[in-house]
């Protein structure tokens, strides 16, 4: 039986990646150690993130990198001020904030060990992915 499941990023920084999640998202600590944090959603919420240092013993030599190619998806409450937030303080956009049919209003920016996030507020859905989405929700 799962009992868990979270992602862990491996980072160069591991502090600049906690203080990221921590200022931007509210994630708070649960385990903190120099080479690696347990990080929790706020609010009671149970999504939690990982970060260790990617030159630590317990990653496998041969995969000590910064993470590429990972998008970690956070739906928030107000993208637009979240956005807003980010660019002010110059993180790095990948996608600036857009609509899209399928029924995302996002962007994505790249955190500190390189992995991208994709922040996402769920909108209605437009064109063909209306039918689409009354498929999935319906009996």
């Amino acid at each position: 039986m799962i009992t868990g499941l979270f992602p862990v990023l491996c980072s160069t920084d591991v502090a600049a990646s906690r203080a990221f999640y921590a200022e931007y998202f509210g994630f708070q600590a649960i385990f903190d150690a120099e080479w690696y944090v347990q990080l929790e959603a706020p609010d009671g919420a149970k999504p939690q993130l990982g970060i260790v240092a990617r030159d630590h013993g317990s990653v496998p030599a041969a995969h000590r990198r910064d993470p590429a190619g990972v998008l970690i998806s956070l739906e928030v409450d107000d993208v637009d001020v979240l956005y807003s937030r980010l660019v002010a303080d110059g993180v790095e956009v990948a996608l600036p904030l857009r609509d899209e049919a399928f029924g995302q209003r996002h962007f994505i920016v790249v955190e500190p060990s390189g992995a991208m996030v994709d922040v996402i507020k769920p909108i209605p859905p437009t064109g063909e992915f209306v039918a689409l989405d009354e498929a999935a929700t319906s009996p």
